[in-house]
């Protein structure tokens, strides 16, 4: 009999990895995942599902109780509880690790202690606090929350000394920390993996492209020099080897315009980033996961084909459900849907991959196929 496999969260990430579980049958029996949406994207390619927030306390005993692995796809969960269950299952990546990456104050100050290179930051107890820093730092500046934070939310760009009032009110009553502003010339990040055994695996450098803070497009692989990449790799390799646990980390990164790298934030988990993998290499990141958190063998992140991977965004004018997105048929181009019943705006409701299977090396010809693509996906009510 293989183990059961927990995940807290069963959103589109927990889904591609109970996909990803099927290629384990002699090792993974079971997916159950914890969340609070009824019928949730993993649910629906043959998870179990507990209904339940993140966080509560008992939900997450319950799935422990029924699984022999634990790992998350969201960084929402307990890491008390996680900490005080850890003896009854074995839960990857580490609890320890999961409250560092919380608290974004904590991470950073964790990774500046081992070396790694960070912006300039401080934590904010008040206004008068946050005046003072502002001044230190400069304009602009960022004022973020320390916790339950992604996709931009939490973070106000401070620009002028007139909208220092306005960004403490806005997360007033939450704890807060500041950081230097980067100009940098290109957001980056690498997927890293480490297994049980301590092995570490890196995938290829990616560039990445938001708009509105949330990602719209990576290109794999980064459009940099040689030794910038060899310099986010020898990053987030020294990032792996002082984290705890097993499993895969998507470590986002800045290029500075003096081609510095410097670490902007760490999810402990899959990452939107590294959904090229799923077309673009020899192992997927949600494999790789799984090899990794089972003590298996960690497998090749060779990238075979050049790609460009573009987010489906719930449209802002549009919220509800929908009938089926449809694209014009192309070998080269890969629509993945997230079963997600309704669209929200600016919801993550699906991806493409388009891959270079000729491997000519012309990047922009995959960015001209997503614009033409992309005119073509429309959100229509049932």
């Amino acid at each position: 009999m293989g183990k059961v496999l927990g995940i807290i969260g069963g959103g589109q990430l927990g889904m591609m990895l109970t996909e990803a579980a099927k290629k384990f049958s002699d090792e993974i029996s079971q997916v159950i995942v914890l969340d609070p949406t009824k019928d949730c994207p993993a649910s629906k390619v043959g998870a179990k599902q507990i209904v339940a927030d993140f966080k509560d306390k008992n939900a997450i005993v319950e799935l422990a109780s029924k699984c022999d692995i634990l790992t998350y796809e969201i960084e929402s969960g307990d890491s008390d509880v996680l900490r005080s269950i850890e003896s009854k299952v074995s839960i990857n990546p580490s609890p320890d690790t999961l409250k560092k990456i919380q608290d974004k104050l904590t991470q950073k100050k964790f990774l500046s202690e081992n070396g790694l290179p960070v912006s300039d930051f401080t934590e904010i107890s008040s206004l008068k606090d946050l005046n003072e820093k502002v001044e230190k730092f400069g304009f602009p500046c960022l004022l973020k929350t320390r916790r339950d934070a992604y996709d931009g939310r939490g973070n106000f760009k401070i620009n002028s000394a007139d909208e220092i009032c306005k960004a403490f009110q806005l997360f007033e009553g939450r704890a807060m920390m500041l950081e230097k502003f980067v100009d940098f010339r290109m957001e980056v990040s690498v997927i890293a993996a480490r297994n049980t055994l301590g092995k570490i695996a890196t995938y290829p450098l990616v560039e990445n492209i938001h708009e509105d803070n949330i990602l719209k497009i990576t290109i794999a692989p980064a459009r940099v020099s040689a030794s910038i990449a060899q310099k986010a790799e020898e990053v987030a390799k020294k990032t792996m080897e002082v984290l705890q646990g097993a499993g895969v980390f998507g470590i986002e990164m800045f290029v500075t315009k003096d081609d510095k790298i410097l670490i902007n934030e760490i999810a402990p988990r899959v990452h939107n980033s590294g959904h090229h993998t799923l077309q673009s290499s020899k192992t997927s990141q949600f494999e790789q996961h799984l090899r990794a958190i089972l003590g298996l063998e960690l497998g090749s992140t060779e990238l075979l084909y050049n790609t460009v991977m573009y987010n489906i965004l719930g449209p802002k004018n549009f919220k509800g459900r929908f009938k089926p997105i449809k694209i014009e048929p192309d070998e080269d181009v890969f629509l993945k849907m997230y079963k997600k019943n309704e669209s929200k705006p600016n919801r993550k409701m699906g991806h493409i991959n388009i891959i270079d299977s000729k491997n000519t090396g012309d990047v922009e010809a995959l960015l001209n196929k997503i614009k033409s693509i992309k005119k073509s996906i429309h959100f229509i009510p049932v």
